[in-house]
């Protein structure tokens, strides 16, 4: 498989197991050590988590499947320059908590090796 074949399809799985809301296959793309990051901004505040070990990031992924509901996948463009690679996308996010969805446009910096997301870095804004 090319690498960049191997990186689309990593992007793919994160991507539909975000969508899924499943949290193992989320986790099994992940290295465990690297840098891990979600900047944004919610309709009432700005959001920022920086971590430096997956142990630490994986409570706010669990957080995000738990409480977020993830509809209407839409990849708008995936650039890959290996080991690195861009993916804008765009999706319904649901708020399980207040039952309000919000159209949602997101951009992930990634980086892979030996087979895994090292860095992995999250933007996103409602629309």
């Amino acid at each position: 498989m090319s690498e960049r074949a191997f990186a689309e399809r990593v992007i793919n799985e994160l991507h539909a197991a975000r969508v899924r809301g499943d949290l193992a296959a989320m986790c099994s793309l992940f290295a465990d050590r690297g840098t891990f990051s979600i900047a944004g901004a919610s309709a009432d505040k700005p959001i920022g988590i920086r971590e430096d070990d997956f142990a630490a990031f994986k409570p706010w992924l669990s957080m995000m499947v738990k409480v977020f509901r993830v509809s209407d996948y839409e990849l708008l463009s995936l650039v890959v320059e290996w080991p690195k690679a861009t993916a804008h996308w765009r999706v319904k996010i649901n708020s399980k908590v207040t039952g309000i969805t919000v159209a949602t446009e997101l951009v992930d910096l990634i980086e892979i090796r030996d087979g895994k997301i090292a860095s992995y870095a999250e933007f996103f804004v409602p629309r």
